[in-house]
């Protein structure tokens, strides 16, 4: 099994969304981390396969259904989790809506999007929120992106098919935002929330163009593009007991991209 410097023991999260790069790493993270992790999916048979890593590499990982944009689906998966375990003391909030590709595009994938990004935040993080806040203990991490902290660079996506739509800049600076007021609510009960915010993520299996990360990785300061289990060191900082005192930030996981 992969080391992991951070200690989970003991603890219960819920991951929102793990089907894809970066929420497969963080899961099986977490999971090294030795957390029992529950990734939760509108179709968990899409995480068939990282539940079968986690398997072999005997992590407390497993899958369960749940539709983020109905109330009723998320406390019937918050009183399921209660009943099983007694406690909830995380929650990772990684789902996301990508139906937009331009800023022309119809109103209705705009719409679209809200459903998941923005009413789905809300409802998850009320949803989980109010159970830890009832238990009086428990840390929620939001993952945002840099292009909620930054405007779009259009030059790095020059003689590429690759886009910055307009939906994802919104919902990505109205969820660091969000946690904000989220964290001055939950903060006097004994909850946090915070946000990391990571920076492009190469894909060794789908690589970005090279004219696209001839132009990215200079922009970092260290020069190239995040792996993926890169991400997760900050995400499982913030759900442990390491940072009992934090609350309220957002900590962009970006190789320097913003500090430049």
């Amino acid at each position: 099994m992969p080391n992991f410097p951070i200690s989970l023991a003991g603890k219960l999260i819920v991951q929102f969304g793990g089907s894809g790069l970066l929420g497969r790493a963080m899961a099986l993270d977490l999971g090294r981390a030795d957390a029992r992790v529950v990734v939760a999916s509108r179709d968990p048979s899409k995480l068939s396969s990282l539940v079968d890593i986690a398997r072999d590499e005997n992590l407390k990982l497993e899958a369960e259904s749940v539709d983020i944009t109905s109330e009723a689906s998320l406390c019937a998966l918050r009183d399921l989790l209660l009943e099983q375990h007694g406690h909830i003391d995380g929650i990772v909030f990684n789902a996301v809506s990508r139906p937009m590709a331009r800023l022309s595009d119809p109103v209705t994938a705009w719409e679209s999007s809200l459903s998941t990004n923005a009413t789905g935040l809300f409802l998850t993080t009320r949803t989980f929120g109010d159970a830890m806040a009832q238990a009086g203990s428990g840390s929620m991490v939001n993952i945002a992106s840099i292009q909620g902290m930054v405007g779009p660079n259009q030059y790095l996506y020059e003689g590429t098919e690759m886009i910055s739509p307009p939906d994802y800049f919104f919902h990505k600076g109205g969820m660091i935002n969000m946690s904000r007021y989220l964290a001055a609510q939950y903060g006097p009960r004994g909850v946090r929330v915070n946000v990391v915010s990571p920076g492009g993520i190469f894909d060794p299996d789908s690589p970005q163009p090279d004219a696209f990360l001839h132009r990215y990785n200079p922009m970092t300061m260290l020069g190239r593009m995040a792996h993926a289990r890169e991400i997760s060191g900050a995400v499982a900082y913030l759900l442990s007991d390491a940072s009992t005192y934090v609350t309220g930030i957002t900590i962009p996981v970006d190789g320097g991209y913003t500090a430049k």
